[in-house]
């Protein structure tokens, strides 16, 4: 007989509804899908750390037809590597201005801002996060950041923000169980293998 996977995760029911109906979600790079801080090369090159968490959030959301969304002030060879292996086919990436940016990948994808969420740190971030129908931030994010979020991770920014921020998204959606099913496999009792 196969056994039944429960979920550990839960979230407070008020955050579930807010975060119902998500079908994009944005996310910056520096402060949330790596932990801020900027590393460079001898020869200046920047260097970034990513979180497998992470990543996997991030093609979960797509498996569950949440489109992930990159917008970042910076660009760099490292970042799209990245997000080329995670299959982030949305970005923005060296713009500052991030309204415009989020509100052409709407209509890019016929989508609106009632439809939108997204996780960020910093001021940048503010002008996305306040139109978004659901905002996220990590802990150690601005505090006028936080002061807009309706959900700060318990989880350090690139260490786990992100995917705290997209298991949300998919437990408000009704995927999150069915996606944590397909990746366990079908399992048996101990007493159907007897």
């Amino acid at each position: 007989m196969a056994s039944v996977v429960q979920p550990a995760l839960t979230f407070p029911p008020d955050l579930l509804l807010r975060a119902q109906g998500v079908r994009v979600a944005f996310f910056d790079v520096d402060g949330v899908l790596t932990d801020g801080g900027l590393y460079f090369s001898a020869e200046g090159e920047a260097l970034k750390r990513f979180h497998t968490l992470d990543g996997h959030g991030l093609k979960l959301l797509a498996q569950a037809g949440i489109t992930p969304c990159v917008i970042s002030g910076r660009d760099s060879a490292p970042l799209r590597l990245r997000l080329k292996a995670l299959g982030v086919r949305h970005l923005r990436l060296g713009t500052e201005d991030k309204r415009p940016a989020a509100e052409d990948l709407l209509a890019e994808l016929k989508l609106d801002w009632a439809q939108a969420a997204a996780i960020g740190d910093d001021w940048p971030d503010l002008p996305v996060m306040q139109r978004a129908a659901f905002a996220c931030a990590p802990p150690q994010a601005h505090a006028e950041v936080r002061a807009v979020a309706q959900y700060i991770t318990s989880a350090q920014a690139g260490a786990g923000a992100a995917r705290e921020f997209c298991d949300l998204l998919l437990v408000a959606g009704g995927h999150y169980r069915r996606l944590l099913e397909a990746a366990c496999g079908p399992a048996t009792t101990p007493e159907a293998a007897a």
